[in-house]
């Protein structure tokens, strides 16, 4: 079975989550069906089928975390020494040698990836372009707008 890299945090969301499906929200459909039935006729009864529903992707989550957590590869950065090498889980800062513009990503796992808060899937081309590469290096990266030309500013592993 393949293994995936999923930061600390990362996998402390995940089982959050399933704590919180498994919890509230699996007793909570489970209610919501007990009370559908007594509603009397399955067949036309729509609240009923919605819950049945409901709970079948509550289970198919539940499934997926549990799936995902017990392939998991927990890397935590914080606990290496930073020796200024970009690797999974290590935040860089990069400057856009064409336009000055400083950006800096989160490099996590797919499962953890959410551009809006800068963090990128390991499997994405900046992050594949800056991997294994370190502090003051400059790399090009193929994005959709062409060749853009990075330097590595700052590295860490927090």
């Amino acid at each position: 079975m393949a293994q995936y890299p999923m930061t600390a945090r990362g996998a402390e969301m995940l089982r959050e989550e399933l704590n919180q499906l498994k919890s509230v929200e699996r007793p909570k459909i489970i209610a919501s069906i007990a009370e559908a039935r007594e509603h009397g006729d399955l067949k036309e009864n729509a609240e009923y089928h919605a819950a049945r529903e409901q709970q079948s992707f509550c289970e198919g989550r539940i499934q997926d975390i549990e799936g995902k957590l017990s392939n998991a590869q927990i890397i935590d950065v914080t606990k290496m020494t930073n020796n200024g090498k970009v690797i999974f889980g290590a935040t860089v800062t990069i400057l856009n040698l064409d336009t000055d513009k400083e950006t800096t990503y989160r490099i996590v796992g797919d499962d953890e990836a959410d551009i809006k808060q800068n963090l990128i899937s390991v499997n994405s081309p900046i992050a594949r372009g800056l991997i294994g590469k370190e502090l003051d290096d400059t790399v090009n990266i193929q994005t959709p707008a062409g060749t853009v030309e990075f330097e590595i500013i700052e590295v860490e592993y927090i």
